[in-house]
């Protein structure tokens, strides 16, 4: 495959992000748009000449356009289970957004068609944050064994503009309907991912979520209405190889603008990075003179671990995958833990991911 002709779902916001990424790569074209907004579609058309025949209002038929090699799914959470199964039914190669699906039942009905297909569709779950260049070296740094075995981290994902100083009114993340929950499905799915990425998979969780702004104002109506989700999620876990995790995210933290930490603590060092700062990574270790002492040295990352998502995304498409990029399944295995935490908060007691999946497996089993 030599040029990749893209089909985009979906042009809100973050879109345009994924756009400008892609105009700096080669042979990779834009050749097909689709949103309910016909003016979005316009003013999209009209920066890539796109036709009026590839100018979808209906993304089922973007799709099934035999004209385009793969497609972007940029849109809410509440039809992300319908665009993938869409795309897997045409065997369309895509990337969604994250998280996943709105709850682990879509998830698992995908999971399912997946694996029914011996010839798999590829596939890419947004998580941008395993291409935070610090993230991937802090990865090669602890599988090498530079840490010695990691005993606990702490995670957290803060932002600012749910403040209501900010006055942010009532959009579709604030909506269980759309969202399936709140700052957990936004941002920490992220947190889990991340956490996935680095340490490997988790094995039981406790949690709080809290809701910290009941009202928003309805740009609509100019009312105030109530908001039925959690603003400030905390959970405790356990992962693989005993590594005990702290994790905390809110999107009413003052003075955060987008910023995900993960502090690692190992028993010959620690390492700290942030997708703030992707080109350096904070490592305190042992000092090699005065092994009882300790020194805080800041690393510049090498550029061997610099790669884009969507050049990690047309890269597999031609052929080239690499490990660690997220498929299907880390979209799959990441919902699986979003449901158990959200449960384990719904409950107040901790719960291992094998006891909600058995459970979840009975439901299943039961139904049909």
């Amino acid at each position: 495959m030599t040029e990749i002709r893209i089909g985009i779902i979906g042009l809100g916001g973050m879109s345009y992000s994924h756009m400008e990424h892609i105009d700096k790569l080669q042979d990779v074209r834009i050749i097909a748009v689709s949103d309910t907004n016909a003016e979005a579609i316009e003013r999209v058309a009209r920066r890539y000449n796109i036709p009026k025949v590839k100018q979808y209002s209906d993304y089922a038929e973007l799709i099934s356009d035999q004209d385009v090699d793969a497609v972007l799914s940029i849109t809410p959470n509440d039809v992300h289970y319908e665009i993938v199964k869409c795309c897997l039914l045409h065997k369309k190669p895509f990337m969604t957004e994250k998280p996943f699906t709105r709850t682990f039942q879509e998830a698992f009905e995908l999971n399912q068609l997946f694996d029914a297909d011996t010839n798999q569709v590829p596939s890419m779950v947004g998580y941008s944050y395993r291409y935070v260049a610090s993230f991937r070296y802090a990865r090669d740094l602890i599988r090498q064994g530079k840490l010695g075995p990691i005993r606990h981290v702490f995670v957290q994902y803060l932002q600012e503009w749910g403040l209501p100083m900010k006055e942010t009114p009532m959009n579709w993340r604030y909506s269980r309907e759309i969202s399936g929950t709140g700052v957990l499905a936004d941002l920490g799915t992220h947190m889990v991912d991340a956490a996935r990425y680095l340490f490997g998979e988790f094995e039981e969780v406790s949690a709080m979520l809290k809701n910290l702004v009941s009202q928003r104002r309805d740009p609509n109506t100019n009312q105030m209405i109530s908001v039925d989700i959690d603003d400030f999620g905390g959970f405790l876990a356990t992962l693989e190889n005993d590594v005990t995790g702290v994790f905390q995210t809110s999107r009413n933290a003052y003075g955060s603008g987008n910023q995900l930490e993960v502090t690692i603590y190992g028993e010959k060092g620690t390492i700290s990075v942030s997708c703030e700062n992707p080109e350096q990574l904070t490592w305190i270790r042992p000092n090699l003179d005065h092994p009882s002492n300790s020194v805080k040295e800041l690393h510049r990352v090498p550029y061997e671990y610099v790669i884009g998502q969507l050049q990690d995304f047309f890269d597999m498409l031609r052929g080239h995958l690499r490990e660690g990029l997220p498929t299907l399944k880390d979209g799959y295995a990441n919902q699986e833990v979003l449901e158990t935490i959200f449960q384990a908060a719904q409950e107040k007691r901790t719960i291992s991911i094998e006891e909600f999946r058995s459970n979840h497996l009975t439901t299943i089993q039961g139904a049909n």
